[in-house]
């Protein structure tokens, strides 16, 4: 059990709602999967763009992170059993500097990697944590990783996942740096209103009893939503090739 969760016993009831939110998941993440991109409109107004422009990119950051299923499904497993501000923080601090450090590095170093094949790993991390949360290491290996640095190493594949897609743009070397940083701004106050709406709900939901006996089932589903865009991202990287 890690620092900040309350012990919490795992009820194995309610696997009935986890198949037909699996189901209604297969169906669904594709769209999302493809809503993850930038949008033609997003996309006009970036590679039309010369010189600086704030506001714009920070709006677009933000939006990007809103919209950002994968990296949302994450946050969700990383924060589901916390329950001390000090504990969210530092989590969620850890995550931030890793896709901070990759979305800068990626974009302005122009490093280049193929997006299909990180984006599967971002979808495999929602797949660890919600595994972690079930409590599948210690019950199936004998041993709980170190899930500060997984979070970490996790943000920086988020990271480089985001330079992906404004790499598949055009983007201006006129006002590239600030406009960038403006991005990546954007990309953590829509981190903070997405992770605001959860802690709400998470916090009404935990005041339940349905918390405990669905928190097993929640994150099942959750991991079934990780391998389903694995499973996308890989066949996306099959058909390409």
């Amino acid at each position: 059990m890690k620092a900040g969760q309350k012990p919490i016993r795992f009820r194995r009831s309610g696997f009935a709602f986890v198949g037909i939110l699996a189901i209604v998941l297969m169906l669904v993440l594709p769209v999302c999967a493809d809503a993850h991109n930038v949008s033609k409109r997003d996309a006009s107004f970036v590679q039309s763009n010369h010189g600086s422009a704030v506001a714009a990119f920070i709006y677009l950051g933000a939006k990007h992170m809103v919209t950002g299923y994968d990296h949302l499904a994450f946050l969700v497993g990383v924060i589901f059993f916390l329950y001390r501000l000090k504990d969210i923080v530092q989590y969620v601090s850890l995550f931030t500097l890793g896709h901070s450090v990759t979305l800068l590095a990626g974009v302005l170093g122009n490093i280049h990697a193929n997006s299909y094949v990180i984006d599967a790993i971002i979808g495999f991390s929602v797949v660890y944590k919600a595994f972690d949360n079930m409590d599948g290491f210690r019950r199936l290996f004998g041993f709980e990783p170190n899930t500060k640095i997984a979070v970490l190493i996790f943000g920086l594949f988020h990271g480089f996942g985001l330079a992906t897609k404004l790499q598949e743009l055009d983007l201006s070397r006129n006002g590239l740096v600030t406009n960038i940083v403006s991005f990546n701004v954007g990309v953590e106050i829509g981190q903070v209103l997405a992770l605001t709406a959860v802690l709400i709900l998470l916090s009404f939901w935990r005041s339940r009893k349905s918390f405990g006996r669905y928190a097993f089932a929640t994150n099942t589903a959750l991991m079934s939503a990780g391998f389903v865009l694995v499973g996308y991202q890989l066949t996306g990287y099959v058909l390409a090739a």
